[in-house]
């Protein structure tokens, strides 16, 4: 599905849209998802254990547009750089910005730019340099009418103003709705859930606009 406001690919990071909100808010096994194989996984069980860890991936899927790899493969080839680990435990580490960064340059040819300390303006700013940002929000941006449970921990891609200017306009892997996969929001809103920091990427080619 292609966003009508921005042109750009709408992506979850599981692979049944629909079973998003049961997955993330109702407890379903994402092993149950039935369309676990459209996402590259090996496995249902790999499938479960990795998909809710992928919103990067979901959100470089979108910003490399038409034709871009299966989320599992672009895994497979950030944590060729380092961009996730799993430590002794078997526990999940990243994103890491920078390797993640050196990948997408690298292997996809998107100059992407890691940003430790961007303001809401700073965002505005690559936005209307054409750019778009994988932004460090809490999940709960789902829900903006709540209070902003915290900063950061999930990724989200936005890729323009909204058509007032003062807002941004953004899609999210984990939105459990038409409505929240591909949101906007007045600034100070989603300043209430941004962690000052992520990852800046170029835009769409013309054609894909």
């Amino acid at each position: 599905m292609t966003c009508r406001a921005c042109r750009t690919p709408v992506v979850t990071q599981f692979a049944s849209p629909g079973l998003v909100g049961a997955i993330v808010e109702g407890g379903l096994d994402p092993a149950e998802d039935p369309r676990w194989a459209d996402s590259g996984a090996a496995s249902p069980a790999e499938y479960a254990r990795w998909a809710g860890h992928l919103c990067g991936m979901a959100c470089l899927r979108m910003a490399l547009g038409a034709g871009a790899p299966p989320l599992f493969e672009l895994r497979d080839g950030a944590s060729g750089y380092e961009a996730y680990t799993e430590d002794a435990d078997g526990e999940i580490r990243g994103l890491v910005y920078a390797p993640f960064a050196r990948y997408v340059s690298e292997v996809h040819g998107l100059d992407a730019v890691v940003h430790r300390d961007l303001s809401p303006a700073g965002i505005l700013n690559l936005l209307d340099e054409g750019r778009r940002v994988m932004a460090s929000v809490h999940f709960g941006i789902r829900h903006p009418e709540q209070p902003a449970p915290g900063r950061g921990g999930h990724l989200v891609l936005l890729t323009s103003r909204t058509a007032d200017g003062a807002g941004v306009h953004f899609h999210n892997p984990s939105g459990i709705t038409a409505a929240t996969r591909a949101a906007g929001l007045p600034l100070p809103d989603f300043e209430r859930f941004f962690a000052g920091r992520g990852v800046s990427l170029p835009g769409l080619p013309s054609t894909e606009r």
